[in-house]
């Protein structure tokens, strides 16, 4: 019954909200990143239902938000970027999370807010009618240019967020894909892109190593004049 309510209560609304919010052109707006994240929104694309980001720039530890905006109401759409994974300051995980603006109304089901969210915006609900189109059959992806490919955590059935996790990434360019949707249409939110900071095994010996690798070679070369003695 209460996701029956949902429907219906998202079907009036979208039916109730002003004709534009049914009509494209989409707008994009870098709206805040962290050192090591470079997007370029003039090269940004928009064909019907598909949103071409180009390519990204992320490095370990790094995040940035992605403004969306003028989407076709309860319409899904492919979303698509390249991306590439730096020999220096690697990633393992990439996560995608949309944010949605508080002026929307939905927000009673949210709790207390991770410290990355912006003002104006909270963390996705199931009540909100934004989602990476849930069910909608489109590619939830990272395919490696080396070959292989990712694979995908979600979180999109909880009040908490909305979130794709993909995890595997290696050194390399990456081609990314998933869908979003917005049931009300022409409503501005925001996609946040984040990576982690990959650990690096070196197989460089440190200095305590190579310390203690010159001390045992003296030991045995004092053990073998001994024997010779």
């Amino acid at each position: 019954m209460p996701k029956l309510q949902l429907m219906l209560g998202l079907g009036c609304a979208a039916l109730l909200y002003p004709a534009g919010a049914r009509a494209e052109p989409i707008t994009f707006a870098v709206q805040g990143a962290s050192s090591g994240f470079s997007a370029d929104a003039s090269t940004f694309t928009s064909t019907p239902f598909v949103l071409d980001f180009g390519t990204i720039g992320l490095s370990g530890g790094s995040s940035g938000f992605i403004f969306i905006d003028g989407l076709t109401a309860r319409q899904d759409y492919a979303v698509t970027f390249h991306v590439v994974d730096p020999a220096v300051s690697p990633f393992a995980s990439l996560t995608a999370e949309i944010l949605d603006p508080l002026s929307d109304g939905f927000d009673q089901m949210d709790g207390s807010q991770p410290s990355y969210v912006p003002a104006g915006y909270s963390t996705s609900n199931n009540t909100d009618g934004l989602s990476f189109a849930w069910n909608s059959g489109l590619a939830r992806s990272a395919t490696f240019a080396g070959g292989g490919s990712a694979t995908v955590n979600v979180d999109e059935d909880t009040n908490a967020r909305d979130e794709l996790a993909f995890h595997g990434f290696t050194a390399g360019e990456s081609t990314v894909s998933f869908g979003v949707r917005d049931n009300l249409g022409d409503r501005g939110f925001l996609l946040r892109l984040s990576v982690d900071q990959a650990s690096v095994v070196s197989s460089t010996p440190e200095p305590a190593s190579l310390l203690l690798l010159g001390t045992g070679l003296v030991g045995l070369a004092r053990s073998r004049r001994r024997l010779a003695a």
